[in-house]
């Protein structure tokens, strides 16, 4: 390795931390603008190349020791003569006696504007760059944001305007915008250090400051090496075409069958007969005897013909006793079920360390252990504890909490959101997170990747396949553990350590990923994604039934980082002559409660063509027949002479009207790809979120509130600026 000649003299004399002139002229040569200063030997000195520099100036205390040197009071602003040097100087040798080995002197920076610049190592993700507001607010109030290292161009460019105090970086008070350009350079180059040198453990830029003709000085910096630190190992990859096979199986061994109610072996086994899997299921357990009317094997050996796959729900200690069977029997998949690993604590770990070697010398793949098994609608192969059998789809679901990931699947159903298919990871002792992730990249029913995780074992490699996978296909993710009561909650049920989560964040946002906050923004979005064309840009158009609606939703759009752009001149003429005169003639459209089916499809039919806007949000078209029904049932309970026919033809009417609307939309959108997401009026018993239309391309997608809707084409628009700027478009 070869090591920079400041960092190996730093090493060779038994030091981990770079004084402060040793971590500017290392940064120096990598872009970073540091304050020009000079070193002295005795308070005279300084007070002679404090004359040349010029007052004021600023002195410090210089030691390979003196990392806090404002703390210790070894720092002095604002010199204005050779004596108040000297008397500083001489009263910094004081305080710091023989850990003083000479004295900076500085210009005076001048400028109001602090932020932070630097590096750290994350134990999960390694090498981080950050960015933010600094000086004595950096702790306070956190303003900061994160890449991981190394870094593009198009991974910092951004980084700037991501803060909240990123108005301080403009036009201020009569001072000048910073340059950006040579913050941008300063990132870089902390991206270039840690790449070029790995043994660089921590950088810390505080203040960076702005001056007020712009210009970006370092004028206090560190930088720390770290301790030699054993490599952490992980597991190998994990093919995709073997993830793959745990979905597809054709004969099923399920080793541990019971015929008591309750238990796993009885749950799962009545899961797949009852979800009329095609192939062969076959009931193991050492009782032999009948099962659910089935034969029952004592061992995988008496079963007959090959087996693909065996799902395991016996105690641990007795699963590794399964290995040298299933290989003589050639089976090389098991899903386990069982739990009593790593889950448990540090022997419940050391039992599942000895499972996976057990596992590999004899050729066995693990999905597991304490896993609640898999589904793929698609080949109606359900084999969890659950009995939830989603409808085929185009979302790939994966779950690190076997209860988080049951209960997304009844909402999918629910909402009529079609699963690729869905995977409990459990401990993943072997096959990972990311194992799945590129299995699914490959898949070439995936449209939509989805994922609840708890914890991240192998920060770097989540954060590339993620990234890989990204650029071809949404990756959804809701991170459990985001607090630290949630964190300590996530580590015991994972048994794996929860990094920090701004980190974790800053890795998706960096890989193209879609974070969510909340269960069922997972849900929204994955039927946004896999139901409708992505948009081209965040300009969004409001079609609306009611005024008040059309302005929480504009509002909602402005949180969410949507534009809602006026409408042009030639639209309103072409719209004056759909609606009556006393439309909004703005943007959100306001349909004046017109009860005209042909005026909704006319205002669609432009809105879609309207080369202003990348999306369209319609509000209150859908869902009025549940109104109407309430409605009619107190017609007919008040009025005596109420026409039960009449009032259910105008009940049909308008639900046939909603169909043709649906069917119109889809049409739409396959004409011409732009999204359209709607928000219904009301709620009935057979209103799904997603809207299947024979014979088109994309479905319809209506949520219940404006909220969701408006989250979901936010977070649709979040991915169509990552590629963006992945292809540089």
């Amino acid at each position: 390795m070869n090591q920079h000649p400041i960092i190996q003299k730093v090493l060779s004399a038994g030091r981990k931390a770079l004084t402060e002139s040793e971590s500017k002229a290392l940064l120096a040569e990598y872009g970073v603008p540091v304050v020009e200063e000079k070193i002295a030997d005795s308070p005279e000195k300084a007070a002679e190349l404090a004359e040349e520099t010029g007052f004021p100036v600023v002195l410090k205390g210089l030691g390979e020791s003196l990392a806090h040197k404002s703390e210790m009071g070894l720092v002095a602003v604002g010199l204005t003569d050779k004596n108040s040097v000297i008397a500083s100087a001489k009263g910094m040798k004081g305080k710091a006696g023989d850990a003083l080995e000479g004295f900076l002197v500085q210009p005076l920076v001048r400028g109001d504007r602090e932020f932070v610049a630097g590096l750290f190592t994350d134990p999960v993700f390694g090498p981080v760059i950050m960015f933010g507001l600094g000086g004595v607010f950096t702790e306070a109030l956190s303003d900061v944001v994160f890449r991981l290292a190394p870094c593009s161009e198009k991974d910092l460019e951004t980084m700037p305007d991501e803060i909240q105090a990123k108005k301080l970086l403009g036009d201020f008070r009569g001072q000048a915008a910073a340059d950006k350009q040579a913050i941008l350079n300063a990132l870089a180059g902390l991206s270039r250090l840690v790449q070029d040198n790995p043994q660089v453990a921590e950088v810390d830029i505080n203040p960076l400051k702005i001056g007020p003709d712009g210009a970006v000085t370092a004028v206090d910096a560190l930088v720390v090496l770290r301790e030699e630190q054993k490599e952490v190992t992980h597991p190998p990859a994990i093919a995709p075409k073997d993830v793959a096979r745990f979905f597809t199986p054709k004969s099923v061994a399920l080793v541990g069958a019971s015929g008591t109610v309750g238990k796993w072996g009885f749950s799962i086994a009545t899961c797949i007969l009852g979800g009329d899997f095609p192939g062969d299921l076959h009931l193991v357990n050492s009782k032999g005897g009948e099962i659910l009317g089935r034969k029952v094997y004592k061992s995988v050996s008496e079963i007959p013909g090959p087996v693909d796959m065996a799902c395991i729900t016996i105690p641990a200690a007795h699963v590794m006793g399964l290995f040298p069977e299933f290989q003589a029997k050639g089976i090389r998949y098991a899903l386990l079920i069982t739990s009593g690993f790593g889950e448990t604590g540090p022997e419940g770990k050391v039992l599942e360390k000895e499972l996976v070697a057990k596992a590999r010398e004899h050729d066995i793949i693990i999905l597991g252990p304490n896993t609640m098994g898999l589904n793929n609608p698609h080949n109606t192969f359900y084999c969890t504890g659950t009995h939830i059998r989603p409808e085929p789809g185009a979302t790939a679901f994966v779950s690190q909490s076997g209860n988080m990931g049951g209960q997304l699947m009844a909402f999918a159903l629910e909402q009529g959101i079609g699963l690729r298919a869905f995977c409990g990871s459990g401990n993943e002792a072997m096959i990972s997170i990311e194992d799945s992730m590129e299995a699914f990249e490959v898949d070439e029913l995936t449209r939509t990747v989805v994922l609840y995780l708890e914890s991240v074992k192998n920060g770097r490699r989540f954060y590339e396949s993620a990234r890989r996978l990204g650029k071809i296909k949404p990756v959804i993710v809701l991170k459990g553990g985001r607090t630290e009561a949630g964190g300590k909650a996530a580590a015991s049920h994972t048994g794996a350590m929860a990094s920090n989560v701004k980190v974790f964040d800053a890795a998706c946002k960096q890989a193209g990923v879609v974070s969510v906050e909340k269960p069922m923004d997972l849900l929204d979005l994955s039927a946004v994604f896999s139901a409708l064309p992505l948009p081209k840009g965040k300009r969004t158009a409001i079609m609306t039934l009611g005024g008040g609606w059309g302005v929480v939703t504009a509002d909602l759009c402005n949180r969410w980082n949507l534009d809602v752009p006026p409408l042009p001149d030639d639209l309103v003429k072409t719209i004056d002559k759909i609606l009556p005169p006393y439309w909004s003639r703005a943007n959100p459209i306001d349909l004046v409660g017109e009860n005209n089916p042909q005026l909704f499809f006319d205002v669609a039919q432009e809105l879609a063509r309207w080369d202003g806007c990348d999306a369209v949000l319609v509000l209150g078209i859908v869902g009025r027949k549940l109104a109407l029904k309430r409605w009619i049932d107190s017609a007919l309970k008040t009025d005596p002479n109420a026409d039960r026919k009449q009032l259910d033809a105008m009940h049909d009417l308008l639900s046939n009207m909603e169909d043709d609307f649906f069917a119109h939309l889809a049409k739409l959108m396959d004409e011409t790809h732009k999204p359209f997401i709607g928000v219904r009026m009301g709620r009935s018993e057979d209103s799904g979120t997603v809207i299947k239309v024979p014979g088109c391309q994309y479905e319809d997608v209506f949520f219940e509130t404006p909220e969701r809707a408006v989250k979901a084409l936010s977070g649709m628009c979040e991915y169509r600026a990552f590629l963006d700027r992945e292809t540089g478009e």
